[in-house]
């Protein structure tokens, strides 16, 4: 039994069983036992680095010292870097959301692109409002957008969802402030702004190819009308759009999970006072672009500015002060605060409520996060990621390729991109610890792992439900539009990063 456990422990092959045997323990853990991935994930740490022998000491600490453990350092070197960002990005996304931006970039895109260029319209929606709003909200608020650009146009609802949806998606795989880009900024240390500028170049050919490509073609072969009880028509004062409900009855997600409800786009039909006073003069469109440009733009001059500028000089110091990404999104967060806000005749407490509603999901996702991190710093520990390292220096699997194979594996086994971004970062960070890859090598692998987190979304992906719920689809429709549209912006999206890294790494 003794040799068996020191075979585990200290050989190639018995460490790469542990860590095989731990992701399959995690999996079946969520999949088939439904159990919260933060749980599962903090189980499963703590269950792998029992089994490899690692102290009790190194692994929570002592009762008068925990700091240094790896359950600490775990969780708070990765919520350290992402918390702040991730809350202030839920905020600008919500203010921008309740503002009725949305309804303002729609009526403008369909203005400039027309009937014919109304799908290439919905997508450019998705892919700019997508930058600061979750997934699930941007389908929550743009879904009865679409239907009234369907509606108009007399096509099929497929037609004008698929691109919205690649528009989303893109933005939430490949770009900060989402939570999967910012996490692994933290996991493989590499800079917010590479991140960004890599996700525009990995993404927007992905974005381009799934969903005006493929969201072209299929929204021809697959006719699927607006249901009338979609189109809950009013007369919206503030600025002449006719606006629209959802559907009245909530999403089913896997395991009899219900989703989050239905709500509106602008003035909705189920939405709060807040909601109400933000939307009473709705901004321009040059003011809603302006903020969501300001972060970016921020983020990009730092990271610019300290490969063009003089080390330590006054403009650098300005630059990495304004660029660094809590600071910059704090001060397009306080811009909003302002002039969609204040401006326009929204009181402080009203700010502060909306503030408070946003950020009540975001608890379980950075634990979710924090959980992530700290199984990835057990298998830092254990030795498992030298052990992989080796294993695949003998295959000449090159690190990109791994990177995207673990990440495709976790996400069809498993449905959470979440879980599968920091699993992968855990797992992944390790091999490329020490072996002097660019800021731009690091990037181009993040972009691998995000790429491979949204692969083939199936019945066990609570988004596949929402989008089958949202867009009147049933399962086999779903299938074959939003399931194939995931895994084509998944593999050009990596095909893209494969081939920077081959040339440029």
């Amino acid at each position: 039994m003794s040799a068996t456990v020191d075979w585990l422990r200290t050989t190639t092959p018995g460490l790469l069983l542990l860590c095989g045997l731990a992701i399959a323990v995690l999996l079946v853990a969520i999949i088939r036992f439904k159990l919260e991935p933060f749980i599962a994930l903090l189980l499963t740490g703590l269950g792998l680095a029992l089994a490899a022998g690692l102290p009790v000491s190194k692994i929570v600490g002592t009762p008068l010292k925990a700091g240094e453990s790896l359950l600490e350092t775990g969780f708070g070197g990765i919520l350290g870097h992402i918390a702040v960002i991730i809350g202030l990005g839920t905020v600008l996304g919500a203010i921008l959301e309740r503002s009725g931006g949305a309804d303002i970039l729609t009526e403008k895109l369909l203005s400039i692109f027309g009937e014919k260029g109304a799908p290439l319209a919905m997508g450019l929606l998705g892919l700019i409002f997508g930058i600061p709003v979750f997934f699930d909200i941007g389908i929550f608020v743009l879904a009865p957008l679409v239907y009234v650009a369907a509606k108009r146009g007399g096509r099929s609802l497929v037609l004008y969802a698929m691109p919205m949806l690649a528009g989303l998606s893109m933005t939430h795989a490949f770009l900060p402030p989402h939570p999967g880009p910012v996490s692994l900024g933290g996991l493989l240390g590499v800079s917010l702004g590479w991140l960004i500028l890599m996700g525009f170049v990995c993404g927007l050919p992905g974005f381009v190819a799934a969903g005006i490509v493929w969201g072209g073609w299929i929204g021809k072969r697959v006719y699927v009308e607006v249901p009338d009880e979609f189109l809950v028509r009013k007369d919206n004062g503030a600025n002449g759009i006719t606006d629209t409900g959802s559907p009245s009855d909530s999403a089913a997600q896997p395991g009899g999970g219900v989703s989050a409800q239905p709500s509106g786009a602008g003035v909705a039909t189920d939405v709060s006072s807040t909601a109400a006073t933000l939307v009473r003069r709705p901004p321009s469109v040059g003011l809603i672009g302006g903020i969501i440009a300001i972060p970016l733009v921020l983020i990009l001059g730092a990271t610019f500015g300290s490969q063009l500028l003089e080390a330590n000089s006054k403009p650098l110091q300005v630059l990495t002060f304004l660029g660094t990404p809590a600071v910059a999104l704090l001060i397009a967060v306080l811009i909003a605060f302002y002039v969609l806000g204040v401006r326009r005749g929204s009181s402080v407490q009203e700010l502060s409520t909306l503030t408070a509603e946003s950020l009540r999901p975001v608890g379980m996702l950075l634990l979710v996060v924090g959980a992530g991190a700290f199984f990835g710093k057990v298998i830092s520990a254990t030795g498992i990621g030298a052990a992989l390292a080796e294993t695949m220096s003998a295959a000449g699997l090159p690190v990109i390729v791994l990177a995207y194979i673990i990440s495709c594996g976790l996400r069809i086994a498993q449905g959470s991109a979440t879980v599968a971004i920091v699993t992968t970062g855990g797992i992944v960070a390790p091999l490329i610890a020490d072996k002097g890859y660019s800021q731009l090598a690091l990037a181009l692998i993040a972009m691998a792992i995000a790429a491979g987190s949204i692969i083939l979304s199936h019945v066990n992906d609570g988004g596949f439900w929402i989008i089958a719920k949202y867009f009147n689809l049933t399962v086999k429709q779903t299938l074959q539009t939003w399931t194939v549209l995931e895994t084509v912006l998944s593999v050009v999206s990596f095909a893209v990063a494969a081939l920077l890294f081959a040339l440029l790494a």
